[in-house]
């Protein structure tokens, strides 16, 4: 199967979980980060979807799942332990829906993810196999420590000074480029943030206000 990869804006957007245990809580939590309106539906939850449920930042329709229950869904994910449900849920599901370990009953399926700030790097091996993805994000993890988001802050505030203090296209694009270079990136990981945010200000021939 050929995915197409896209990151998704699932902000206020309706996304309905079928299921409550430790699968679906972590499918949940990364929902939330997202910042979508979840309806959880399941006879049980895990403690700490309570507590979300508590904090009211998901809904939950205690009850097995129902035909109609995924009316005006944007994304769908099935993460129950029944094979029969979740197939019923995959056939009813109006556009996006993941089921839990089985890409046939899917239209998309969630990459393995590394997040730093801004900075998100997904990887994926079209289901193949889900373990080979984890252990190339371990890998990229260590590449691509703590020290990338806050750079990534730094840059947000750079370029927007950038577009208003360098009015020539080509020497702006130069600039921004050059905080892109492969010697920023090895001094982020030897020596940190600060350091590289300390010679940027020193160099910063441009006078960017930073």
């Amino acid at each position: 199967m050929n995915y197409y990869p896209s990151f998704i804006n699932l902000k206020s957007k309706r996304a309905v979980v079928v299921g409550g245990g430790k699968v679906a809580e972590r499918k949940i939590l990364t929902l939330l980060k997202a910042g979508a309106c979840i309806t959880v539906i399941s006879p049980e939850i895990t403690k700490r979807l309570e507590k979300e449920k508590i904090k009211k930042n998901i809904k939950h329709i205690s009850r097995h799942y129902r035909k109609g229950d995924l009316k005006n869904s944007f994304v769908v994910i099935a993460a129950t332990d029944s094979p029969v449900m979740n197939t019923k849920v995959s056939e009813d599901a109006p556009y996006l829906v993941n089921v839990v370990d089985t890409p046939s009953l899917c239209n998309f399926i969630v990459p393995s993810v590394i997040k730093r700030g801004h900075l998100t790097i997904a990887v994926s091996t079209s289901g193949v196999s889900p373990a080979l993805s984890r252990a190339i994000r371990k890998e990229l993890e260590k590449l691509y420590g703590p020290e990338f988001a806050d750079y990534l802050k730094l840059l947000k505030k750079i370029r927007k000074s950038a577009l208003k203090k360098i009015p020539d296209k080509k020497k702006r694009a130069g600039f921004l480029k050059s905080l892109a270079s492969k010697e920023i990136f090895e001094m982020l990981r030897k020596k940190g943030f600060k350091d590289v945010a300390k010679n940027l200000l020193s160099f910063n021939t441009t006078r960017i206000t930073i």
